[in-house]
C-alpha cells in the first residue's frame, strides 16, 4: 500500500499544476488589461480564457496518447507542456503570444484530468480508490492556494510582478515532470496492450503474492480480446447511461460558477466593495477553504459515498450563490460577501471538487476509460472556456447578481441528478462497475 500510495501522490501532482496554472492568472488579469490596453471581450475571451481553449483541446485529444502512449509517458509529456507555458508567459511581450504559452498550459491542464485519475484509479484497491484518486483533487486546490498565496506575495514585485506571479510555475513543473519518471506503468493498460511480462513486473512491486492471472480474470482479458468489443466506443448504445453520469456531473460542475470565481476572484471581491490587497488576500482565505474541505471529502468519499457528499455540496451550493446574488442586488459592502463566497467554496470542495474526477474515472470500463474520461473531461473544459470568458461582459451588462442567481437556479437542477439519476460507486471494483452502472436500473 505504500508504494501505490507513493506513485498516486506522485501523479496526482499534475493535480498542483493544474490548479496553479488556472489561478495564478487572476492575480494578473486587471493589469494585462492595463498594460495591452485590450477590450472587456478581447481580454476575457484571448487573455485569460486561451488557457481554458488549450484545456478544451487537451480534454478532447488527451485520451488518445493516455491510450496510445500509456498513462506514464502521457504524465511526463504533461510536465514538459506545464514547464514550456510557465516560461513562455512570463516572457511574453504581446498579448497573442502570452496567449499561445497559455494554451499549452491549458493543454497539459486538459490532458492530466484524463491521464492522472485513469492512473490512480487503475492502480487503486477498491477500498481505497475514492481516497487515491482524490489526491488529485487535493493537489489542484493546493495548487490554487499555492498560486493565490504566491501572487499575493508577489503583488509589489515592481511594475513586472506579473511576470513574476505567472513564471514561477516553472519550479514545481520542473520538479514533477522529473519524478514522474519514477513511476511505474499502470499495470492494467500494460494488460489491455498484451504487454502481460511488464505487468507482471508491476503488481509485484505493488504486492509480492500478487497474480497476474488474477488481475486478467478481474479485468476479463479474454472477453476484452474478442473483435465486438475491440470496436466498441464510448457512444456505443450500451454505455448511454455512463456517458450521461459523465456529461451531467461536468455540466453542472462549471455551471455553479466555480471557474468564473477562481479566475475572476480578486475582480469579484472589488465588485462587492474591498479594496486591491484586501481582495488578493480574502483570495488566500478563499484557497485556504478550498485546501481544508477537499482534505474532509478527501477523508468521507469512502466513508460515506459519492452521493452524501453530492447532496451536501449541492445544497452548500443553493444557499451560498443565493446569499451571493442577494448581496450584489441589495448592495451589501464589505464583508458579507466573502463570507458567503467562502461557504461556496467550501460546499465545492466537498461536493463536486471531491467527486467529479474520481466518479468520472468509475464508471467507464477499462478499455474505454481513457475515452470516457475524455469525453467527460471535455464536456466540463468546454463550459469551463466559455462560462469564465464571458464574466468580464456579463458583470457590466445584466450585473454579478444575475450571474449568481443563474449559478444558484443552476445547482437546483444538479441536487435532482444526484437525487434521481447518480448511482453510488463506492467500495466496489473497476470491474464490478463495468457489469453493474451500464444497467439503467442501478440509478439509485
Amino acid at each position: 500500500m505504500n508504494k501505490i500510495l507513493s506513485w498516486a501522490i506522485t501523479a496526482a501532482l499534475a493535480g498542483f499544476l493544474f490548479g496553479f496554472d488556472t489561478v495564478v492568472i487572476s492575480g494578473a488579469d486587471t493589469k494585462l488589461q492595463e498594460l495591452w490596453h485590450t477590450s472587456d471581450a478581447f481580454h476575457g475571451a484571448v487573455v485569460m480564457a486561451m488557457a481554458l481553449w488549450g484545456t478544451v483541446a487537451g480534454a478532447v485529444f488527451g485520451g488518445i496518447p493516455t491510450n496510445k502512449l500509456g498513462r506514464k509517458k502521457t504524465l511526463i509529456w504533461i510536465g514538459i507542456l506545464f514547464l514550456l507555458s510557465a516560461v513562455g508567459s512570463a516572457l511574453a511581450d504581446d498579448p497573442w503570444t502570452f496567449a499561445f504559452f497559455r494554451f499549452l498550459g491549458g493543454l497539459g491542464i486538459g490532458a492530466s484530468t484524463i491521464a492522472a485519475p485513469a492512473y490512480v484509479s487503475e492502480i487503486s484497491p477498491p477500498k481505497d480508490r475514492g481516497r487515491l484518486v482524490s489526491l488529485y483533487q487535493f493537489n489542484i486546490v493546493f495548487g490554487i492556494l499555492m498560486a493565490f498565496l504566491s501572487n499575493y506575495l508577489l503583488r509589489d514585485a515592481g511594475e513586472n510582478a506579473w511576470r513574476w506571479m505567472i513564471g514561477i510555475m516553472a519550479f514545481p513543473a520542473f520538479f514533477y515532470t522529473i519524478i514522474v519518471f519514477t513511476i511505474p506503468e499502470s499495470p492494467r493498460w500494460l494488460v489491455s496492450q498484451s504487454k502481460i511480462s511488464e505487468a507482471e513486473l508491476v503488481l509485484k512491486k505493488i504486492d509480492a503474492n500478487a497474480k497476474i492471472e488474477d488481475l486478467m480474470q478481474e479485468m476479463h482479458f479474454l472477453r476484452n480480446d474478442n473483435e465486438d468489443e475491440k470496436k466498441e466506443t464510448i457512444f456505443s448504445k450500451k454505455y448511454r447511461f455512463p456517458l450521461i453520469l459523465a456529461f451531467l456531473i461536468a455540466l453542472f460542475n462549471q455551471f455553479s460558477g466555480i471557474n468564473a470565481f477562481l479566475y475572476y476572484a480578486p475582480r469579484i471581491f472589488a465588485e462587492a466593495g474591498l479594496e486591491k490587497n484586501a481582495a488578493l488576500m480574502s483570495s488566500v482565505g478563499i484557497g485556504i477553504t478550498n485546501l481544508i474541505f477537499t482534505l474532509i471529502g478527501v477523508f468521507l468519499i469512502d466513508v460515506l459515498g459519492r452521493k452524501v457528499l453530492m447532496y451536501l455540496g449541492s445544497v452548500g451550493y443553493i444557499i451560498s450563490l443565493g446569499l451571493v446574488s442577494i448581496a450584489f442586488f441589495l448592495k451589501w459592502q464589505g464583508i458579507q460577501v466573502p463570507l458567503f463566497l467562502f461557504l461556496f467554496i467550501a460546499s465545492h470542495a466537498i461536493g463536486q471538487g471531491a467527486v467529479i474526477w474520481v466518479f468520472i474515472s468509475e464508471i467507464f470500463p477499462n478499455h474505454l476509460r481513457a475515452g470516457g474520461q475524455a469525453f467527460g473531461s471535455s464536456t466540463h473544459w468546454v463550459l469551463a472556456a466559455i462560462i469564465p470568458s464571458m464574466i468580464p461582459f456579463l458583470f457590466s451588462t445584466i450585473g454579478a447578481g444575475t450571474v449568481f442567481l443563474i449559478f444558484a437556479i443552476m445547482m437546483v437542477f444538479q441536487l435532482l441528478f444526484v437525487i434521481f439519476m447518480m448511482p453510488e460507486t463506492k467500495g466496489k471494483s473497476l470491474e464490478e462497475l463495468q457489469e453493474t452502472v451500464f444497467n439503467t436500473s442501478h440509478r439509485n
